[in-house]
C-alpha cells in the first residue's frame, strides 16, 4: 500500500476498525497510524496504539506519524491519554519524533489546537514538552520536516 499523496510505501503492520498501523518501507525507524473511521472511541484509540508500543519497542521506531484526516470528532481524554501517558512511555524506548497530519476542518483543526492548550496547561513538566511534536501536511511533508 502507498500513502494516496505520494510515492511512500507503507507496509502494514496490523490492522483495527478504526485505524490502521504501518511503517514505511524507505524509512524502517518511522511508523504511522491512520485513521480509518471519523470517530476512534478510546478504548480502541488505545489498543491501536498499545499496540503500536509493540511495535515502537520492537522495531526500534523513532518517529510516528499520525493521520488524523478521516476523523470528524475530536476528544479530549484520548488526547490527553495519548500526550501524557503514551508518548512518555514511548520517548523512553525512543520514540521521540510525533507528526500529526490533520483533517481539512476549520473547528476539528481549532478543537486540537484548544485541547493541546488545556493539557500544556495541566501538565506544565511533563515528558511530553521535550519532544519534537509537528504538525505536516502529508505524509511527504513529515518526511521533510524531518529532514528526510
Amino acid at each position: 500500500m502507498s500513502d494516496g499523496s505520494s510515492s511512500t510505501q507503507l507496509i502494514e503492520l496490523k490492522k483495527f476498525e478504526h485505524a490502521t498501523i504501518y511503517y514505511l518501507r524507505e524509512h524502517a525507524d518511522i511508523g504511522l497510524i491512520e485513521s480509518k473511521a471519523t470517530y476512534i472511541p478510546i478504548e480502541a484509540f488505545k489498543e491501536v496504539f498499545n499496540s503500536m508500543g509493540n511495535f515502537v519497542v520492537e522495531r526500534k521506531l523513532t518517529t510516528l506519524i499520525f493521520d488524523k484526516r478521516r476523523l470528524k470528532v475530536f476528544h479530549q481524554p484520548s488526547m490527553e491519554w495519548y500526550f501524557v501517558e503514551w508518548k512518555s512511555e514511548m520517548a523512553a524506548h525512543g520514540l521521540v519524533n510525533h507528526f500529526k497530519i490533520l483533517p481539512d476542518d476549520l473547528v476539528f483543526c481549532q478543537s486540537v489546537k484548544l485541547g493541546r492548550e488545556q493539557i500544556n496547561k495541566k501538565y506544565p513538566t511533563a515528558k511530553f514538552r521535550e519532544l519534537n511534536i509537528q504538525y505536516a501536511l502529508s505524509v511527504e511533508d513529515a518526511l521533510r520536516l524531518l529532514g528526510r
